[in-house]
């Protein structure tokens, strides 16, 4: 297949901050990086691969999907990369809510948040804790190789880095040893993926009863797989099963929240119910906002 599929005057969208704000980690930055208006990406998700390309296009950007024809744009890329959703309310509801954060939303308004596979941001987000992006983004792709489907021939074709397979499905990762999960480097995380696996795989956790329970059950179901805090399990809410309301809360976003809005040691719990009841259902669009405007301002860097 040689056929791109075209969007043109693309608003509301940005790849490079919707791919790297740490919501994701099994893509690559494929271009040479020198045109700061030019991007282009391997992506693997959703059991699929896409080689995809930004560049400006009058108000808004032009996005290339290559190799893809429409009927695999609408039924995957388009829900994954949230391009069916309007964005001018949830900024104009979060300025609303607090303006200091305007200034940030304009400049930063492409940033989208992904609708990405449950079970693979579960695994992620497991592997994220105590690690930075690329090195998180390196174990992912370890473990992808180790365990999971490799592409064929054709599909590598399509690609512009050297990402070579799936990310393990839940019974590939059942079947695994920890010995063999550990050869991705993901240290003493290996048992938490294990337990996250076979969690899954017996029907305990799931995509099915997660959605069919309010966000504080959730939570509270999602927490009792080995390893999986608070922040995890918000992470997982927010970026895995669609709880837009979600917050998660680090130890960053506890020192922006503590700053801006209480002044005082503050637990997360409790930060997490403010913004919940600030931002309503955008809280999880907001602490994106949050999180840049508190690192653009040096806030809770003390």
């Amino acid at each position: 297949m040689n056929k791109n599929y075209i969007l043109e005057n693309v608003r509301d969208f940005h790849l490079l901050d919707t791919l790297e704000c740490g919501q994701c980690f099994h893509f690559e930055r494929t271009d040479n990086g020198f045109n700061k208006d030019e991007y282009e990406y391997d992506v693997v998700a959703k059991d699929r691969i896409l080689h995809i390309k930004e560049e400006p296009d009058n108000d808004g950007v032009r996005l290339t999907f290559f190799n893809t024809e429409e009927w695999e744009y609408e039924s995957i890329w388009k829900k994954y990369f949230d391009l069916d959703r309007d964005y001018s309310e949830i900024k104009e509801a979060i300025i609303s809510a607090d303006p200091r954060l305007e200034e940030i939303i304009n400049e930063y308004s492409g940033i989208r948040i992904l609708n990405q596979d449950f079970f693979e941001t579960l695994i992620s987000f497991i592997i994220s804790q105590n690690k930075q992006i690329p090195q998180i983004k390196q174990v992912v792709r370890n473990l992808s190789s180790e365990l999971g489907s490799k592409f064929d021939i054709t599909m590598i074709n399509r690609l512009s880095s050297e990402m070579d397979a799936f990310f393990p499905t839940v019974e590939q990762l059942v079947e695994a040893s920890e010995d063999d999960i550990r050869l991705s480097k993901c240290g003493f995380r290996a048992p938490y993926i294990k337990d996250a696996a076979e969690k899954v795989h017996s029907g305990e956790v799931s995509f099915e009863k997660l959605s069919a329970l309010d966000t504080d059950s959730a939570r509270e179901l999602l927490m009792t797989i080995h390893g999986v805090g608070e922040k995890v399990a918000n992470c997982v809410l927010l970026f895995g099963l669609n709880r837009r309301e979600a917050f998660p809360v680090d130890v960053w976003m506890k020192r922006i929240c503590e700053e801006m809005y209480f002044g005082v040691d503050t637990p997360k719990t409790e930060i997490e119910r403010f913004a919940m009841d600030k931002f309503g259902n955008y809280a999880g669009y907001a602490q994106q906002y949050l999180f840049i405007y508190g690192q653009q301002h040096k806030i809770g860097t003390k």
